[in-house]
């Protein structure tokens, strides 16, 4: 971790905190979810410079140490792709291997369909080939109360996170999408509340860990956190033909919550995934959840590390 160099790069206006560790022209770009960051990556950026790769991650725009943008009502994922490929530009780095996690695994995706020149590879984790707009998430066959239905709401998350410091709030999101069952409120309580406050932390989360969120959170806030991914996850993001053609692993925890999102499973045990990813394999890890990289990442790494080599040229 110490090895970790921290820097900001100017990237279309704005100020992007980056986290790179290794060096050589085998780039790899690690794209967090929520409520991760940078952070999230820690234990995979290490094993993967170790393995020979510069690896690169960062803070979204909104997020932790970036900046925030001036309409943060307007952002999208448009954006993040944008901001990632302008990266890779200032970086100087032409292709890489992207590695997305959550609405990072969208991001990827989305990289993946509209720069396939800039991608060697696609690891994801957590969310199946998935594309933002009308025909992305069907958010009526999404259960009443669901967090993404209740996160999406404006003004009605930023109401309940605001009864507790940024450091409960992050504390009780993680036990909450730890979790294998969908986290569905009731019509007279709030997502924050399903959570005990009582309720231990995860073995492979500590509360140093906690606590570094929660200082990333607290410079950043949750406006944009909550715009990207939640509010524009129905928006028309422009996506013609939505096929990723690149070699590409899925790593999903059998107990990760988004398996019974509906449909979702037999999306991808059936192979119908492949329609939109020819190139996919898929890896199951029974006792994985949502968290799957934190929670096991020495098998996350050796996962990652071989696919990267079986789909790198030296």
């Amino acid at each position: 971790m110490e090895k970790i160099e921290h820097s900001h790069v100017q990237v279309r206006g704005l100020k992007l905190h980056v986290a790179q560790i290794g060096t050589g022209p085998k780039v790899v770009l690690f794209l967090h979810g929520f409520p991760e960051i940078w952070y999230s990556w820690r234990h995979q950026m290490v094993a993967l410079a170790n393995a020979g790769f510069r690896a690169v991650a960062f803070d979204c725009r909104g997020y932790g140490l970036s900046d925030q943008p001036s309409e943060l009502e307007k952002g999208n994922f448009n954006h993040l792709v944008d901001d990632a490929v302008a990266l890779l530009h200032s970086l100087g780095i032409d292709k890489v291997h992207l590695v997305g996690k959550d609405f990072g695994a969208i991001t990827s995706y989305m990289l993946a369909v509209n720069h396939p020149g800039r991608v060697l590879s696609v690891v994801t984790l957590g969310v199946p080939f998935l594309i933002p707009g009308p025909a992305g998430i069907q958010f009526d066959l999404l259960p009443k109360g669901f967090y993404v239905l209740r996160f999406s709401e404006p003004g009605r998350a930023e109401a309940d996170f605001g009864r507790f410091d940024v450091k409960t709030v992050i504390r009780k999101i993680y036990i909450l999408f730890c979790r294998s069952e969908l986290q569905v409120a009731g019509d007279d309580e709030e997502i924050m509340d399903l959570v005990d406050p009582s309720t231990p932390l995860p073995p492979w989360l500590t509360e140093d860990d906690i606590g570094v969120y929660a200082t990333l959170y607290e410079n950043s806030g949750f406006r944009f956190p909550l715009q990207v991914p939640y509010r524009c996850l129905s928006m028309d993001h422009g996506v013609t033909d939505p096929r990723a053609m690149a070699p590409s692993l899925l790593i999903m925890g059998e107990k990760d919550y988004v398996m019974k999102m509906a449909g979702m499973e037999e999306f991808m045990r059936k192979g119908t995934v492949k329609q939109f990813m020819p190139n996919l394999d898929i890896n199951f890890m029974p006792e994985g959840n949502h968290f799957v990289q934190e929670q096991f990442p020495e098998q996350v790494n050796e996962l990652i590390i071989n696919f990267l080599n079986k789909n790198t040229v030296c």
